[in-house]
């Protein structure tokens, strides 16, 4: 099993597919984000202040809410692997604006479509964000 951990060619894709998921935060593209999460009622995405079951939920909540810092900056990405369709993605966020508060983000990826879809088939089917006072 451990040479099925962070194969390379997986670890870019899922990077690729993260990179992706970050762009469109900050282009306040929900069209993509939405794609990138799962489109179903499995899927949980626990935000700073609120909690969405299933896509549709994520899908209503999003289109409404707040853009992200333009300034928004990732620390300390963690990206692992499992296999070549399941992987994890681990960060802290910051922004030059709110200097006393750090952001957390971990996102649970699997590839529920096709390597000829967008992020190649890569989706988001659960997702937590938090705030704490930095250090």
């Amino acid at each position: 099993m451990a040479r099925e951990i962070n194969k390379p060619d997986v670890i870019a894709e899922l990077e690729a597919a993260f990179t992706m998921y970050e762009q469109a935060l900050i282009d306040n593209d929900v069209k993509i984000m939405n794609l990138l999460f799962w489109s179903a009622p499995e899927t949980v995405r626990y935000g700073i202040a609120d909690i969405q079951y299933g896509g549709e939920a994520i899908y209503e909540w999003r289109a409404p809410a707040p853009p992200v810092s333009i300034y928004r900056q990732l620390h300390r990405t963690v990206i692992t692997t499992f296999g070549i369709d399941f992987g994890t993605v681990s960060t802290e966020f910051s922004n030059d604006v709110e200097k006393s508060v750090c952001g957390r983000q971990m996102q649970t990826w699997v590839r529920v479509g096709s390597k000829t879809d967008l992020a190649n088939g890569w989706k988001i089917v659960a997702a937590h964000v938090s705030l704490t006072q930095s250090t």
